[in-house]
């Protein structure tokens, strides 16, 4: 019987054979073995996923937030995995009382357009608010704007925001969740996008890239995929190694 290391040796050999350019990653990670955080990822059926990094992150990114003022927003919601971390957060904070806001179509992506690749077509990703309803049960306070964005955004043009997380995919929803939460974010907030970095989504990256071409912060992007930036912290544009 092979001992668990040599097992994921030999995963790791067969792995290379078969798709060279997938890495992986240590097995020995403490967080893989988090009770709590594994229990969530099967409420929502993503223990086997490959969404568990992201998810994890954007529960360690709301520790930074816990004394940075504002409520919080999520676009593009899914089935609510991203929600339900957030307002589990906002609850358990002891000082702020928050509010969580939640835009999304449930009509899956619209149209995308020539910059966003061929990736995806209309419709891609649909789930419906009743679902996103059953999963934030717990939780009570949220509210769901759904519609286009950014159709319902003046709805809440008078807040100010600590923990933003953008995960629409295309360029224009990006372009104008950016455009609309950045001016509103509290000093030291986060501005979390999903889908930064990912070739499968070119126009988000895109979108993010030309909003913030002109301000201090730039995005951190993250070896799971998606980048964030804490408002007010400024960041250097110069992310790449020039090795040669």
């Amino acid at each position: 019987m092979l001992s668990e290391k040599n097992r994921f040796r030999l995963l790791v050999k067969l792995g290379s054979l078969i798709y060279k350019k997938y890495p992986f990653k240590w097995s020995q990670l403490d967080w893989l073995e988090d009770a709590s955080f594994n229990k969530f990822l099967e409420k929502f059926g993503e223990e086997r996923g490959f969404n568990r990094d992201r998810r994890w992150m954007v529960q360690q990114l709301m520790r930074l937030i816990d004394r940075v003022p504002g409520n919080t927003a999520e676009c593009g919601v899914y089935e609510g995995a991203g929600s339900y971390l957030i307002c589990r957060a906002n609850a358990a904070s002891s000082n702020f009382k928050r509010k969580h806001y939640i835009f999304d179509s449930f009509e899956g992506l619209s149209a995308p357009s020539t910059v966003d690749g061929t990736y995806w077509i209309k419709g891609d990703m649909s789930r419906g608010e009743d679902l996103v309803r059953q999963n934030l049960a717990e939780f009570h306070a949220y509210e769901i704007l759904k519609g286009w964005i950014p159709d319902r955004f003046s709805e809440v043009q008078e807040n100010h925001f600590a923990f933003v997380h953008i995960d629409v995919d295309l360029y224009q929803p990006t372009l104008d969740s950016m455009r609309f939460f950045y001016e509103r974010m509290s000093p030291g907030g986060i501005i979390l996008c999903d889908d930064y970095g990912f070739w499968t989504c070119p126009g988000a990256t895109k979108a993010v890239n030309e909003h913030l071409s002109d301000k201090p912060e730039k995005m951190i992007s993250l070896p799971d995929g998606g980048g964030f930036l804490i408002k007010s912290v400024p960041t250097s544009s110069h992310g790449a190694l020039d090795i040669r």
